[in-house]
């Protein structure tokens, strides 16, 4: 399967929101202005990065790394990714896992000196997913949400 992966650009933004339409299928679709202006600003950010993969012409999987500096371990910085998603029919054949592994490479590219992840889902296959990429389950993750 001959899949290209990339860091997003401009004409990238439909067909990551598209993915994301199957990652969290609750959320509203959002407005295509403030949608438009939120890309650029993550286009722009020197913490963020989108990589996407590409088979056949189309965008089918996709993942956000965010580098954060930081004053701790040697002022290393650290990573973290979210917003993982491959399109529903291609999921268990690699291709989100090649994206995960360009978000990977390019943290340890910029010296940071760990990757994290957070999932909600239990789904055994999702869990074995991020193993497969690579991660382990190890610490305890906490979170706040705003309410409402």
């Amino acid at each position: 399967m001959p899949v290209t992966v990339w860091t997003a650009a401009d004409a990238d933004l439909s067909a990551i929101l598209a993915l994301y339409r199957q990652l969290s299928v609750t959320d509203l679709v959002p407005d295509a202005a403030a949608a438009a202006e939120t890309w650029r600003q993550i286009l722009a950010s020197g913490f963020m990065t989108v990589h996407v993969a590409e088979l056949d012409g189309r965008v089918v999987a996709t993942c956000v790394l965010v580098i954060a500096p930081n004053l701790t371990r040697n002022m290393r910085p650290f990573g973290l990714i979210e917003n993982v998603v491959t399109e529903e029919g291609l999921r268990g054949q690699g291709v989100g896992k090649r994206v995960v592994q360009a978000a990977i490479a390019q943290a340890w590219d910029a010296g940071c000196y760990k990757v994290m992840l957070l999932t909600g889902r239990k789904d055994p296959a999702v869990l074995g997913f991020y193993e497969a990429c690579g991660f382990s389950r190890g610490k305890t993750a906490f979170e706040v949400r705003r309410p409402g």
